[in-house]
């Protein structure tokens, strides 16, 4: 007669599989191990745990055999600025990226990575936004469905008050990717600053449908549908937009 396994024994043992697997730096068991253990305990927060530096550890030693096989690869350097950048080590990063275009100019990607880099640098000078707008336009050029060029254009533009520009790089964005809902939250922006409410509407919908925890979606969509007459729309939309500002301590404008 066949005997069951008890279930924290079967979990223990997944657990010490991917352990030794590890230890021997066996990886094709390891994946098997992890395979096991999310089949046999979806969600359980032990076996979630064991995963996550499992992948952890996988992730660190690929790195590091990237950069002891093929230290002067794209690759390599691109994973060594992607670093710096988390670390906020920003000049650093900025160089790789640098020294990246000067080797290959186009490179898919990476002048969207500078672009991106220049806005979030917190030390990058009056002209950083003009510098960036120009990393985002090459990379559109070298690769025109990256959609994240498209969007930060976008979001640029109508932060600079030019909706005219920003709309059809929100367009294209959603295009690209019918599900960016910030870029449906942009095309919305911009077509209540520039009052046409009820067109605003639809990519609004869009974007709640979206992100339905963002409050200024629900401010905007409510701003939309009480100036095209649809009253009582509005009043639940700012009543929802009330609460989750409350809830998250947000200070999103009435």
């Amino acid at each position: 007669m066949a005997t069951t396994v008890p279930v924290e024994s079967r979990k223990e043992a997944g657990v010490l599989g991917v352990r030794c697997s590890l230890a021997v730096d066996d990886r094709d068991s390891t994946d098997e191990f992890i395979r096991l253990l999310n089949k046999q305990f979806p969600r359980d927060p032990d076996v979630l745990f064991v995963i996550v530096h499992a992948y952890s550890d996988l992730s660190t030693r690929t790195a590091q055999e990237l950069a002891r096989t093929s230290p002067d690869s794209l690759a390599a350097h691109k994973l060594n600025a992607e670093a710096l950048e988390m670390q906020g080590k920003w000049e650093a990063a900025q160089y790789e990226y640098e020294w990246m275009l000067k080797k290959d100019p186009n490179a898919k990607g990476t002048h969207f990575l500078l672009g991106r880099l220049l806005l979030s640098r917190p030390d990058a000078g009056p002209d950083a936004g003009e510098r960036a707008k120009k990393e985002f336009e090459k990379e559109i050029q070298i690769d025109p469905s990256n959609v994240g060029a498209h969007y930060v254009l976008g979001e640029l533009a109508r932060q600079d008050g030019k909706c005219d520009d920003a709309m059809p790089r929100f367009n294209e964005a959603t295009n690209l990717d019918p599900n960016f809902a910030e870029a449906y939250l942009g095309q919305g922006l911009c077509l209540v600053s520039m009052k046409k409410y009820e067109e605003a509407i639809s990519p609004l919908r869009n974007a709640e449908r979206l992100m339905p925890e963002n409050p200024e979606v629900h401010n905007t969509l409510a701003t939309a549908l009480q100036r095209s007459g649809h009253k009582e729309e509005a009043q639940k939309e700012f009543a929802i937009h009330e609460s989750l500002r409350s809830a998250t301590g947000s200070q999103q404008p009435q």
